[in-house]
């Protein structure tokens, strides 16, 4: 398993950093991203998805659990499931039919909630802030 770890100190460099990660996605990759709120999920969703060539504004789907964008090189469905009420909630929102496929990336934010239905070959990223080494400073770790 490889194992990444980076730092950064402001939501521009954190943009930059999942921009880089998106640019080196293949097709049929899940990404697991898993952070405190206010950590910088959404900024770090929106890097990978200008990454993937997504110029569209994106927000979070917190209320709407999946955003679909299809106009990037790969589509990317964008889950987050802090509002999901069990793993089954998840096959009724289609989850199984667009993970691993090949012309797709799926990133999910709040991933640890449904952890048992995760492919094992999930690439995690996890954000935290510390907030004695500033307001804006990040630790993000990328494994898989």
């Amino acid at each position: 398993m490889n194992r990444q770890e980076i730092e950064t100190h402001s939501a521009e460099e954190t943009h930059a950093f999942a921009k880089q990660l998106a640019e080196q996605a293949k097709g049929g990759e899940v990404y697991c991203l898993d952070g405190d709120l206010g950590v910088g999920k959404t900024v770090f969703a929106q890097g990978f998805g200008a990454g993937l060539g997504i110029t569209e504004p994106m927000a979070s789907p917190t209320f709407t659990i999946l955003k679909e964008y299809h106009a990037g090189r790969l589509s990317l469905y964008h889950f987050d499931v802090y509002r999901i009420g069990s793993e089954d909630e998840m096959e009724e929102i289609g989850f199984f039919d667009v993970t691993g496929r090949p012309d797709t990336v799926c990133l999910i934010e709040w991933s640890k909630l449904i952890e048992g239905i995760l492919p094992e070959d999930a690439i995690r990223v996890t954000i935290e802030k510390e907030p004695e080494k500033g307001f804006s400073y990040r630790r993000i770790v990328v494994e898989g």
